[in-house]
């Protein structure tokens, strides 16, 4: 830094200012400075800088699968938002999610110097009395059901499908069949939960429910299955790749989609509206969850209180061409 300093004619103070993005310097300065870093090869120590100011400027992200498009989406949200406030993202994929896996996982970020964990936890494992994060861990958790004991955020996964079933119901079909996500998943469940729901809120009848796990290809084998009831005139897909798959299905068997069958997904993929037909289907807005995990462990790493408990982003339903009255009886 003195080097830089002697080269820039200024301070080394200035330098510093500089290096961090600190304001005060005017851009001339800047500029001859930045010059100089790039004649030397220097570059600021962030272990040093570490050591001196206490914090890592780093975040942890500890998830259980890149498989799915929510994972994805969210994750490339926390780095982006991250990003924006000047931290960097340290990612830790966890093949099982068991306490010893979390716990370990707790480890290794801690090795790595974090300043704080966002955990993306779309299974099934807070809830369970064996499996709980370290204590005075400054962490947010995003799309679970861990209730009051940490900070979650997550989308609004009952309003959106609430607004889904109550969109094909307004249309005049007389009920509405469902192609739900895993059983381990939480956001399957809060799906599945407000579909149940909102048919019986309604005094319709609830068919059976039909699985799949996330993927085309298991949306395109409950398809065919769906495709065989010819009482089905509508049906809510808990993701829209399983949207995908059932739209073959019902074409391979001569069901057309929207005049014989309605179909509204949940994701609102960029993909989406080029499906044949246009996807019906529940926007989530992935950035705006990421930017709210970003900000509540930031909160925290400046020791804010931490909120506790769930922060809902709302959802919104996008109407394209794959929903529409039923074919007149």
């Amino acid at each position: 830094m003195a080097d830089v300093a002697r080269l820039a004619g200024v301070s080394a103070q200035t330098v510093s200012r500089v290096s961090n993005g600190y304001p005060g310097v005017t851009e001339t300065t800047r500029q001859q400075v930045l010059a100089a870093m790039r004649k030397l090869g220097y570059r600021p120590n962030s272990a040093a800088r570490a050591l001196k100011r206490g914090e890592f400027r780093t975040i942890g992200v500890i998830l259980f699968t890149l498989s799915t498009t929510g994972n994805v989406r969210t994750l490339e949200a926390i780095a982006t938002s991250a990003a924006r406030e000047g931290y960097a993202v340290t990612l830790l994929p966890v093949a099982v999610p068991t306490q010893d896996e979390v716990r370990g996982a707790f480890t290794r970020l801690g090795e790595l110097a974090v300043d704080a964990v966002i955990v993306i936890m779309e299974v099934h494992l807070l809830d369970a009395a064996t499996v709980s994060l370290p204590p005075n861990t400054q962490v947010v958790v995003a799309d679970s059901d861990a209730g009051d004991r940490y900070s979650v955020v997550d989308t609004d996964q009952a309003g959106g499908t609430r607004a889904a079933v109550r969109h094909l119901l307004d249309l005049g079909h007389r009920t509405v069949w469902h192609l739900a996500g895993p059983e381990e998943s939480f956001a399957a469940q809060r799906r599945a939960d407000a579909w149940r729901a909102t048919l019986t809120e309604a005094g319709r009848e609830v068919p059976e429910m039909v699985r799949g796990d996330w993927s085309a290809e298991s949306g395109y084998r409950a398809g065919l299955r769906i495709a065989e009831e010819p009482d089905c005139t509508a049906v809510f897909a808990a993701n829209d790749q399983m949207a995908l798959g059932l739209l073959r299905a019902l074409h391979e068997k001569g069901r057309a989609v929207p005049d014989d069958v309605s179909v509204i997904g949940f994701d609102d993929i960029p993909e989406a509206g080029s499906f044949v037909p246009p996807l019906t289907t529940v926007h989530q807005d992935f950035a705006e969850v990421g930017r709210r995990c970003v900000q509540g462990v930031l909160r925290q790493i400046r020791g804010e209180s931490a909120e506790r408990g769930t922060t809902l982003v709302p959802t919104r339903l996008v109407v394209r061409q794959s929903t529409a009255p039923p074919p007149a009886r």
